[in-house]
């Protein structure tokens, strides 16, 4: 049991800091970006790159994928998605524009990084052994230590600072916020740039670990998508109560359902048609119109 606890904390940290990067761009702009996981693919081949072609540290790497991808998703904000939500009013228009962007993102990764699995080397030796009840190699604690203090660090920023709090205002009421002087214009491309930053870093994280490859984008959107559905979408709370329970469900399905091949998601996937069967608008969210 506590083992199926520690990978289930594991895995929901990194799930929780994916998803609060795509709620944040939902609640900002209502734009559904289907190119989330390829932002995410992005910037773990970005701390490939830095770390193993170019020899720097790892933290390098990190830093390079947060702000390579910050620069991507502010320039997709400014030159995309703002001339089409201005020009169009069907949201359909933002989510085909979005999908355009990751078969794009797609395209530019195979083109520059081919489709080969990349990883680098382990940033920490070692595996914790806990009375043979809890066994977890140090790298994977240091990546769920840093992925929880990055989700501190987004709430206190969100929280505290006036970048934050226009933010939130900004997602609350778009147009009160406007009347009372926030620049929706810039805040909602610095919304954006920062959502886009979050999924380069936990690329960047788990590039140490599972290692990265051109295939991964689409389902990694997936399961951001899954995770806004369980909290609520446009809930930052909702977003990471969605992760943790997410990685919760596969720690218990992966470990419990091992014999019966792979039915894990099968199981997760019927039991979140289930609940938003009882509770289509999530944990956390209001009910929709």
């Amino acid at each position: 049991m506590e083992q199926i606890l520690a990978n289930g904390l594991y895995l929901g940290a990194q799930y929780a800091l994916i998803a609060l990067g795509l709620t944040l761009i939902f609640s900002l702009m209502n734009v559904l970006n289907f190119a989330h996981g390829q932002m995410y693919v992005f910037g773990g081949f970005v701390t490939y790159t830095v770390v193993a072609q170019l020899g720097l540290p790892f933290i390098v790497g990190l830093f390079a994928s947060a702000v390579v991808l910050a620069v991507i998703g502010a320039l997709i904000e400014r030159f995309l998605f703002r001339p089409v939500i201005r020009k169009s009013h069907r949201e359909e228009s933002t989510m085909l524009l979005a999908a355009g962007i990751a078969f794009f993102l797609d395209a530019v990764i195979l083109l520059i990084f081919g489709e080969k699995q990349r990883g680098v080397p382990k940033i920490m030796d070692g595996v914790l052994n806990w009375d043979f009840r809890i066994i977890m190699p140090y790298d994977r604690i240091l990546i769920g230590v840093l992925a929880i203090g990055m989700i501190i660090i987004f709430i206190l920023f969100m929280q505290y600072s006036k970048t934050g709090r226009a933010m939130r205002a900004l997602a609350q009421d778009r147009v009160a916020a406007q009347l009372m002087g926030v620049e929706v214009d810039r805040y909602s491309m610095i919304g954006f740039a920062l959502g886009a930053m979050l999924a380069g870093l936990v690329g960047g994280l788990l590039v140490t670990i599972t290692g990265i490859n051109l295939g991964m984008g689409g389902p990694t959107s997936i399961k951001a998508f899954l995770m806004i559905m369980i909290g609520g979408a446009g809930v930052i709370s909702g977003a990471i109560a969605g992760g943790f329970i997410l990685g919760m469900m596969e720690s218990i399905g992966l470990t419990l359902l091992a014999a019966y091949g792979g039915i894990t998601y099968l199981v997760i996937f019927a039991t979140l048609m289930v609940f938003l069967a009882i509770r289509p608008q999530g944990l956390m969210g209001k009910p929709w119109g």
